[in-house]
């Protein structure tokens, strides 16, 4: 059994080469500029060389087509698998989910011939779960099928756990700059962070923290200044280790150098407490994708837990 993602998950390219993940690019549009967002570093660290995640570029961002994941699948996956489930980012949020349901539908119907002639007999499964999360967010319940593929579970229980940590997934954001924000959340049609809002805080120093639940996104709290939000969030992310999660693993990732990440007040007594409790963290520099969508700078949160109310 293997797994496939689409970028826009946010976890770390030695978790990905460990558990050998298949990746279901994003093609990335700025200005005049194309960028294959496949969580490839050197890709990353491209985008970031240039600062196109500090400004107001055009930029547009493109999921992997149905005939990509077709392709994707048929010349790779049938022949190296014998099912492969697919974690996607909130289906509210992006078409991927939807392009893959989409794409199954040939996938399955066309796969005989490309086994056959690997030599491979036996029928090719595909299990698509929405992780009704994103960046971040969408961390635990990969964490979790790698698990659960680990132990042998069959493909029906890999997918029913994976949807019900996904149900369970809280993730959260800390941006640095919420005019950029704002002028991203509107080309989208989302009006979540209003111009009023936006100019108040950057006036103020106030960000928002935004959670993403269930399929859904918006603000729980706001506080003065990014390092003290920063504070606030590693602080709420370490009370709920210590109430105990529903998967053992925390991920973290940062639009820029892990090492200003690291630097954080809050940061080291988290990883500390994650080390105690025998918690794994994923942390990772922020995806192309995640850059764009809500600028250079920002922390991206997920961990899986029952249902709570945060307070910030």
């Amino acid at each position: 059994m293997g797994m496939a993602i689409d970028a826009a998950c946010d976890v770390p390219q030695a978790f990905l080469d460990a558990h050998g993940i298949a990746v279901m690019p994003i093609t990335v549009r700025v200005d005049d500029q194309r960028f294959h967002d496949d969580r490839a570093p050197a890709e990353i660290l491209r985008f970031r060389q240039q600062r196109l995640g500090s400004r107001s570029h055009a930029a547009e961002t493109e999921p992997s087509s149905v005939i990509e994941v077709q392709n994707l699948f048929l010349d790779r996956m049938v022949r190296e698998y014998d099912c492969v489930v697919c974690l996607t980012i909130m289906a509210t949020r992006s078409p991927i989910h939807d392009n893959v349901i989409k794409a199954s539908f040939a996938i399955l119907k066309n796969y005989r011939p490309v086994r056959e002639a690997a030599g491979l007999g036996g029928p090719f499964l595909m299990r698509v779960v929405d992780t009704r999360n994103i960046f971040a967010g969408s961390g635990p319940a990969l964490a979790e099928t790698v698990r659960m593929i680990a132990a042998g579970h069959s493909p029906a229980e890999v997918r029913e756990r994976a949807a019900h940590v996904a149900d369970h997934s809280y993730g959260y954001m800390l941006p640095r700059d919420l005019n950029y924000l704002r002028s991203r959340a509107r080309s989208k049609g989302d009006r979540s962070v209003s111009f009023l809002s936006s100019m108040l805080g950057t006036a103020l120093d106030i960000k928002p923290i935004l959670r993403a639940h269930r399929g859904e996104t918006g603000p729980v709290g706001k506080v003065r200044g990014f390092e003290h939000g920063a504070q606030l969030l590693f602080d709420y992310a370490a009370k709920r280790v210590q109430a105990g999660l529903l998967v053992p693993s925390l991920s973290l990732s940062y639009g820029g150098d892990l090492d200003d990440l690291r630097n954080l007040p809050g940061y080291d007594a988290l990883v500390r407490i994650c080390n105690e409790t025998g918690v794994q963290v994923l942390e990772t520099p922020m995806g192309i994708t995640g850059m764009v969508n809500v600028g250079e700078g920002a922390i991206t949160l997920g961990l899986a837990s029952e249902d709570h109310v945060a307070t910030f």
